[in-house]
């Protein structure tokens, strides 16, 4: 399972209620013409994003997917037919924008459930096998879920966490804590 996560910022001169408006009426209408491969979107608005540029609320939007080849159906789906225009609102609308592809490495999606995020990278010369055995206990614990980014792409660190609670990670970890707020949510569109 992969995620395209796309973050951006709205334009100043754009009211948020608009704003938020355009991302819905975008993910619904996405949601109901849904591209081969694409399972649901979810979106948050976060307070702020090191890699946005120090504006105020960023939205976060996640696009679960099956595989990688989901990718192209999706990119296409969002640009043409009935989502078109409704994507060229939300683009017209923004400030900046930056994006990542991230792949499950332990839980399940949980995104629909997800309060709190946290960023963190391997710990330097931590082997992937111990860096699993120490997270794996604690993804299961707090029914979290751990995303890595893939072929560095993103301005992120190498690992999200979701939870619905607070959880704390153990201290190697250095992690930046995002409150999540959710926007919307197309988990309940897939069978």
């Amino acid at each position: 399972m992969l995620a395209y996560v796309f973050w951006h910022w709205r334009s100043p001169t754009v009211e948020k209620t608009d704003y938020q408006k355009h991302i819905i009426d975008f993910q619904e209408t996405l949601g109901t013409h849904k591209p081969g491969g694409f399972q649901y979107s979810t979106v948050f608005e976060i307070e702020h994003a090191p890699w946005s540029e120090g504006v105020g609320e960023v939205y976060e939007e996640w696009y679960v997917l099956d595989n990688s080849a989901a990718l192209d159906a999706l990119n296409e789906a969002a640009v043409t037919g009935p989502c078109k225009e409704l994507h060229n609102r939300v683009a017209r609308d923004a400030a900046g924008e930056i994006a990542g592809l991230y792949g499950l490495y332990a839980g399940t999606s949980g995104l629909a459930t997800a309060r709190v995020a946290r960023w963190f990278s391997k710990p330097s010369g931590m082997t992937y096998e111990n860096f699993h055995g120490i997270l794996q206990p604690e993804v299961q614990q707090a029914a979290g879920t751990l995303w890595q980014r893939q072929m560095t792409l993103g301005p992120t660190p190498e690992f999200r966490w979701h939870s619905l609670q607070d959880h704390s990670l153990p201290e190697i970890f250095v992690c930046l804590k995002v409150p999540l707020t959710q926007i919307w949510s197309g988990l309940e569109r897939t069978p």
